[in-house]
């Protein structure tokens, strides 16, 4: 079976790439030169954008269209990201409905606006409309669930008959001793050790769907009656492509790559109880990690809360199992793998369709913010980025305000940085808690540009027929039950939202579509990368996620600008120099911290090694991993202090926590982060000279870099309430700077007094104002 299951990749990546395609300027990592940059700027191209999130509902018309293009062009946008919406006159996916938006298309070009094509008709991504379930219910969404329970005495042969869905099976003890049992011919035969009472346990294979919201269900419900592709599998992606963006492409191949910009992806992950799974799971499971992973499933899946609902006639299932270290470890080997066939099945075949298309493929995951729950839901961030073209976050509840700390925004920039990507993209506002009014959408959306996010996209505009759209039908009480959703709210007024309509909401669109630009082009400048501790998230531990927070908003509150990494990139995809490690986009990393892992791979932790004895700096914060992992986590070896002692290690100290980004408003902000001195030495000694150097410290200022051919870009922002002056020393080659003023696109000199490699400037910055510095 390994064979079978290389061939099917190698074939479908051959069917995939159908041609190499030459990349568009905005598509690429540039080196321009400050001059070229300024005749540019002041007006950049439209693929910089910004764009609304924009909804056909209801009987969508070309006047409809003609109008609401019109109405964006006028406040603001470029571009705009469109979704076939709910009741319009056009079935989704149809002949007719290729051939209206064809009518977008050329409208949109008509006034000199790009398009983002979403590429379903609502979220997660991957249903195709409803597709799955009434045309290919075979590569529909599957999950491992615990099925049926056998009690057996002890000394008592059990013997039963099994489906052909049931993949495992093992017994567990009334003390929750657990022994994996044979299935041989479809049968279970086996006889209980003396001296316990056992339950044996399935593990079943079913069809089981994260929910969709889908505007082609006339319930307009959050459920589970469209079923969501099997992500894992590569045959179904195509089948997707097939569907969806194959059918775009046949009805308009002349504007891809030049309006047509490309697809948007919506939250696709794995929101269901069980284990995701795919037929060719344990098959490629096997040649990964090279064990059978089905004696450990039972025991992975009661941990999650005893293994699914009970069925008629059987028992209760019992309390979360608690997972022996052996179990653990094989628990962090399973979602390595899940992620890994993640990655390969959903995210990489649409990305290199794109490419070779000319378009590009743009997606933002679920729980960003959260990490423990995305490891568990979708793997790993940065993993499943590879090979998106426009990596993205999301803000639309209330991550990000006055009084929240998130970083997240990072994790987009920093793939995009590792894979040589020039952008990143955000969504923002939809259902923010409370609505921002136009002073805070500014501050929301200058906290994602100044870590990294340079494309923007803002929700929500339906069009002006979505008050001619009929009323939602009303669901069966079985089906409102299933789905456990709210009663569906009215439909939402069309036209621009709330904030859009601000008289102030065209001069915000033009400084941020400015920022985009000037952000998007040169080079990133990070010098130091963070780790992303994911496969310690993959063994339950939340405390090396805790770290990781904090350690983010550490370096934040510093000035250091950073990059997040992960296993993947340390062990295998920068490129090693001495004492360097080098991103696909060219910035080099020359110090590298740890916070609180407790697994390292050791082929990452060699690279590190050979790092380290080059020049760069390696710091472990907190703790110093305890498990080194070779080609599985099951087998990993306990970490001695020989593997850390070419290092700095920092475990006197323990950062403390940082709230999670609410989904409401908290009843308090988060108190000032109160940093250990140890931890401060630490990280000074690692970081060495910093790029941004205040006179004095200041959590409330960030910065973002990036190097041009011939200039040093610096992207400042107060997030703080209180006005900020400093005396700021810029590591920079550059005898002039210069400030360029996004909302009024005009340059102007700024005194400056240059050192050796530096030069230094006053900086004085209102509450929530942000300067854009050119040093050259």
């Amino acid at each position: 079976m390994k064979t079978i299951y290389v061939a099917r990749v190698v074939g479908l990546a051959a069917a995939l790439c159908v041609s190499a395609v030459a990349q568009e300027p905005w598509q690429k990592v540039q080196t321009p030169t400050a001059a070229e940059v300024a005749k540019t700027w002041k007006s950049p191209p439209p693929e910089y954008g910004p764009e609304p999130y924009y909804g056909l509902n209801g009987p969508v018309t070309l006047e409809t269209v003609q109008h609401d293009l019109d109405t964006m062009k006028s406040i603001g946008f470029h571009a705009v990201t469109v979704q076939a919406g709910f009741a319009m006159k056009q079935a989704y996916l149809s002949p007719e409905y290729f051939a209206f938006f064809k009518q977008f298309v050329e409208e949109a070009k008509k006034r000199d606006m790009r398009v983002w094509i979403v590429d379903d008709a609502g979220y997660p991504s991957g249903f195709a409309g409803g597709k799955f379930t009434t045309e290919r219910p075979e590569l529909r969404m599957q999950a491992l669930s615990v099925g049926q329970r056998f009690p057996v005495k002890g000394g008592e042969t059990l013997n039963q008959t099994v489906g052909a869905n049931v993949v495992a099976a093992s017994a567990v003890s009334a003390s929750g001793q657990r022994i994996a049992v044979p299935i041989a011919g479809g049968s279970i035969a086996w006889t209980a050790p003396a001296g316990s009472d056992w339950t044996v346990m399935t593990v079943e294979h079913v069809f089981r769907t994260s929910p969709t919201r889908s505007d082609t269900n006339l319930t307009r419900a959050k459920d589970g009656t469209q079923s969501l592709e099997d992500y894992m599998d590569p045959a179904a992606t195509v089948a997707y492509l097939q569907f969806t963006h194959e059918q775009y492409y046949k009805a308009m191949p002349e504007e891809f790559g030049k309006t047509i910009l490309g697809f948007r992806g919506d939250e696709p992950d794995y929101s269901i109880s069980g284990l995701p799974w795919t037929p060719a799971f344990f098959d490629r499971f096997q040649q990964v990690k090279g064990y059978d992973i089905r004696p450990y499933l039972v025991a992975l899946l009661t941990s999650q809360g005893g293994g699914g609902r009970p069925r008629p006639g059987q028992p209760a299932p019992p309390p979360p199992a608690k997972l022996s270290d052996a179990e653990r470890r094989a628990k962090g080997d399973y979602y390595d793998v899940f992620s890994l066939m993640f990655r390969d099945g959903f995210f990489k075949p649409q990305g290199v369709w794109c490419a070779a298309h000319n378009v590009e493929y743009q997606v933002h995951l679920n729980h960003e913010e959260m990490e423990m729950e995305l490891t568990r839901s979708e793997g790993e961030f940065i993993r499943d980025m590879k090979y998106v073209e426009v990596p993205g976050i999301d803000a639309i509840w209330h991550q990000i305000w006055t009084d929240t700390i998130s970083d997240y925004p990072r994790l987009a920039s920093s793939a995009a940085h590792i894979y040589g990507h020039p952008r990143s993209f955000t969504e923002s506002f939809a259902a923010y808690r409370p609505d921002p009014d136009i002073t805070l959408a500014r501050y929301i959306l200058n906290e994602q540009m100044v870590r990294g996010v340079n494309l923007i996209e803002t929700m929500y505009y339906p069009s002006t027929a979505t008050s001619l759209a009929p009323p939602p039908a009303t669901p069966t009480p079985a089906a409102a039950a299933a789905a456990a959703m709210p009663a569906v709210p009215p439909p939402p007024r069309g036209g621009p939202s709330e904030v859009m309509r601000d008289p102030g909401w065209p001069a915000l669109m033009d400084y941020v579509r400015r920022i985009s630009y000037v952000m998007s082009v040169g080079r990133p400048a990070a010098s130091v990368a963070l780790f992303l501790p994911s496969s310690s998230m993959w063994l339950g531990d939340a405390a090396s996620d805790v770290a990781f927070v904090s350690a983010e908003r550490m370096l934040s509150e510093r000035q250091i600008d950073f990059d997040i990494v992960n296993e993947d990139a340390l062990a295998t995809d920068l490129k090693a120099g001495p004492g360097t490690l080098e991103t696909l986009s060219g910035n080099q990393y020359r110090t590298v911290i740890v916070p609180s892992a407790s697994l390292l791979s050791q082929a990452a932790l060699d690279r590190l090694r050979t790092f380290a004895k080059g020049g760069g700096k390696v710091l472990f914060l907190g703790r110093t991993p305890s498990l080194i992992s070779g080609k599985t986590i099951l087998d990993a070896r306990a970490a001695t202090a020989a593997d850390f002692e070419w290092a700095t290690v920092e475990t006197s100290a323990q950062l403390p926590p940082t709230p999670t980004p609410p989904a409401s408003a908290p009843a308090t902000p988060p108190g000032p982060q109160v940093v250990p001195a140890a931890i401060d030495a630490a990280v000074a000694a690692a970081t060495g000279p910093r790029d941004v150097m205040l006179d004095s410290p200041d959590t409330a200022v960030k910065v973002m870099t990036r190097r041009l051919k011939d200039a040093n870009v610096y992207l400042f922002f107060n997030e703080g309430a209180k006005a900020s002056a400093h005396t700021v020393t810029l590591r920079a080659d550059g005898k002039t700077v210069e400030a360029w003023d996004p909302a009024s696109a005009t340059v102007s000199p700024v005194a400056s007094m240059p050192g050796s490699g530096s030069i230094t400037v006053k900086l004085a910055l209102a509450p929530y104002e942000t300067r854009l510095l050119m040093v050259r």
